[in-house]
């Protein structure tokens, strides 16, 4: 029962629709209780509490995965830098795979401590 509020969600939803369709095309009467069957279950999936939240601390400490990104022409990199305090972000390069934390917002300019290749600069740019 893990996935209960998704289940009645999605649920809902098709019922619904069905109930459009049938109410159209082959019954009034059952397209009605067919929506309204969808409508009530919509309304139990929205009451119902999610578990597929992550704990504060798992959000914490999240990072990408190390890999080396695609060639495309020219070197590729990646920053991901989160919304809540403490602000980190993070820095994957691309031709050497390397992922660095750096506390704080998107750097103006930053060079691969692994490769030592100028990923980007605000002047460039």
């Amino acid at each position: 029962m893990k996935n209960r509020r998704e289940n009645f969600l999605i649920s809902g939803i098709v019922l619904i629709v069905f109930g459009a369709l049938f109410s159209l095309g082959v019954n009034i009467a059952m397209g009605g209780v067919v929506g309204l069957s969808g409508i009530i279950c919509f309304v139990i999936g929205m009451s119902i509490q999610s578990n597929m939240g992550l704990s504060p601390q798992a959000v914490a400490d999240w990072k990408p995965s190390m890999e080396m990104l695609p060639d495309a022409g020219r070197f590729m990199y990646r920053v991901d830098v989160t919304m809540d305090e403490p602000i980190k972000s993070t820095i994957l390069c691309g031709p050497c795979g390397h992922l660095e934390t750096v506390e704080g917002p998107r750097p103006d300019q930053y060079t691969c401590t692994s490769c030592n290749r100028l990923l980007w600069s605000d002047e460039e740019e």
